[in-house]
């Protein structure tokens, strides 16, 4: 799944996408509900003002006495009343807009946070492919910025929409109390400003996924920039990545820009569409006053309501474009949560037993490209308590071999079986738990030297901490520490040498004490006096296991019970290295010549 080329085509089946983010509505629902019943007074009250004006126009300026059921209000009290009146009403109405504001945001936050923790749930099971294809930079926008703009933005639209509507309920109410011609006039007019916000849609949608896209390759550019800042460093790229950046920005700049412009005139549309309405109104309502139909005090309420009413209506516009970029994220949220990994478990697994036989990989070919092979038909059986290395070319299919055991890929065709049964008839976490695995650049994750070797078996004992510190020669290393072993480590352990991080991955491999070993080029980036070290800790790990070792430095597989070349994609030799030596012309003699022969040097 490549997320670059996402058009998130469910953004306008609305009924749908609300069933979906439902779930995570329903354990806030109490209070959604309660927010929303709030927003409903909240927007009611906009009528408040408007008709206000009535009664202090007709009363308190044309100075006459109010009479209601024969009982006469003077003139000069409702003077006095009506400030503190609108000042009562705009208090309670700041405390339920705070109340609503309260509670959309905590609903909005818990839904959001709902949503992003499936999502990192299905993030974590992901398998290799997909972050072969993906920018860190859209992967983290996707599963980030679009639940925030989803699930947080929902809520709070909805209850916008409720507070512009039953603003524009009270005001309508008070427009037809003052003159209902006037109100079907004015409703009219702004029912029809309100018409080119339908027209835009599509081109939200269209932006909106250009801009992830986007925005993930600048997150990208700063994630390369902060992890390979050496490297930017060392070769003068500064430029480069400053040039990637500007790039980047200008064309989130000229597509948010092409929205502006196809959308920037609906705004401007709506208020001479507005004035129009309101120049008639007055035109009428001037024709009614003279003619003795209307007071001017239900005429200046009418007139502030149709002004308020804009508001409303104009917000509605607004939200409605918002909700539009709410479902097309929603499109994007649950397009990630459909995603199917291609490594799946089956429905019914069988149990996986000890390793009693051995690893057999039978006519197996694999590619990452179609109809690009990068291993074809190889055919090898790793007896249990035997070490296989393999050797070959560059590019040769070596560490591809590998990654099918523990499942990071599947095989295209053939199969890998474990004591005879097909590898994918396992669970995944059966699997991987009987494989520990020591790559080239071990990852170690931000905490402490005991963390990152304790998360491989959190339950082991102190006593068998101490003996996995022993057998990977990391005792130097944690006394050399400023707080020993609870020393925490910079960001992927960059605070510690090659060489010590090469031995807390040994350590964290040995106390998993697993029946199974890949090592995958574990020394070959280390210089000879820390490639020594290390392959002591190899040593003391691969102990009584069967082993899986790739190797570029033909010395450290010297002891290995067989040797397989592996090049171009095909099993070329297999045997000892007596055996292979001996082979004239043979690619593992050719290896070998070329690495010692040259220096005189013995394996």
């Amino acid at each position: 799944m490549k997320l670059k080329d996402s058009q998130a085509l469910t953004s306008f089946k609305y009924g749908w996408l609300i069933s979906r983010i439902f779930p995570y509505i329903k354990p806030v629902l109490g209070r959604v509900i309660l927010g929303f019943i709030i927003a409903i007074p909240v927007g009611l009250l906009d009528g408040v003002v408007s008709y206000a004006l009535k009664p202090y126009m007709d009363y308190v300026v044309g100075r006459q006495n109010l009479v209601i059921f024969d009982y006469e209000i003077s003139y000069s009290v409702i003077a006095i009343a009506m400030p503190f009146a609108i000042i009562f009403f705009a208090a309670f109405q700041g405390i339920l807009r705070y109340l609503n504001s309260y509670f959309t945001d905590w609903t909005s936050l818990k839904i959001t946070n709902a949503v992003k923790i499936d999502l990192f749930k299905r993030l974590i099971f992901m398998d290799t492919s997909f972050y072969d294809e993906n920018s860190s930079g859209l992967i983290i926008n996707r599963y980030l910025t679009d639940p925030d703009t989803a699930s947080r933005g929902i809520v709070e639209q909805i209850k916008t929409i409720i507070t512009s509507f039953f603003g524009a309920i009270s005001l309508i109410i008070v427009m037809l109390y003052a003159s209902w011609k006037l109100a079907v006039v004015g409703v009219i007019v702004l029912t029809v400003a309100f018409l080119p916000v339908f027209l835009i849609r599509k081109k939200i949608k269209s932006v909106s996924n250009k801009n992830t896209v986007i925005t993930g390759d600048i997150m990208t550019t700063i994630n390369e920039t902060y992890s390979g800042n050496k490297v930017v460093t060392a070769y003068n790229l500064q430029n480069r990545q400053i040039s990637n950046f500007i790039k980047d920005i200008d064309k989130s700049f000229s597509v948010t820009i092409s929205l502006t412009k196809r959308v920037g005139w609906m705004s401007p549309l709506m208020y001479l569409i507005a004035s129009f309405g309101i120049a008639f109104v007055l035109f009428y309502g001037t024709k009614l006053i003279y003619s003795g139909q209307m007071t001017a005090g239900s005429f200046a309420s009418f007139v502030t309501s149709l002004l308020l009413l804009y508001k409303p209506v104009k917000t509605l516009g607004n939200t409605m474009s918002g909700i539009q970029n709410i479902f097309v994220a929603l499109g994007r949220v649950f397009e990630l949560f459909d995603y199917v990994p291609f490594i799946k478990e089956k429905e019914l697994t069988v149990k996986l037993p000890e390793l009693n036989q051995g690893i057999s990989f039978e006519n197996v070919s694999f590619e990452y490209v179609k109809d690009k092979p990068v291993l074809n038909d190889i055919n090898l059986t790793v007896k249990k308590g035997e070490t296989i290395a393999i050797v070959g070319n560059s590019g040769g299919g070596k560490s591809t071999l590998i990654n099918l055991l523990p499942r990071f890929y599947d095989v295209k065709q053939g199969a890998i079986k474990f004591d005879g049964i097909d590898i994918r008839n396992f669970k995944l976490s059966e699997l991987r738990d009987k494989i520990s695995m020591v790559f080239q650049d071990n990852f170690l994750f931000s905490g402490t030297i005991k963390e990152n070797i304790m998360l491989a078996n959190p339950n082991a004992t102190e006593q068998q901490l101490n003996e996995v510190i022993n057998a990977s020669h990391l005792n130097e290393v944690i006394n050399s520490q400023p707080d020993g072993i609870n020393t925490l480590l910079g960001e992927r352990g960059l605070t510690l040498s090659g060489g010590q991080r090469q031995r807390v991955a040994i350590a964290r491999a040995m106390i998993r004490n697993t029946p199974i070993i890949i090592l995958d080029e574990a020394t070959s980036a280390l210089d000879n006096e820390s490639e020594a070290i290390v392959q002591k800790a190899l040593d003391n790990l691969i102990r009584n296991k069967t082993v899986i070792v790739i190797a570029h430095r033909l010395s450290t597989i010297k002891n290995a019970d067989r040797i397989a070349v592996i090049n171009d994609g095909n099993l070329v030799e297999l045997g000892t290295h007596e055996e292979l030596l001996s082979i004239n012309d043979g690619h593992y003699k050719h290896l070998y010549d070329m690495q010692f022969s040259q220096k005189g040097t013995t394996v």
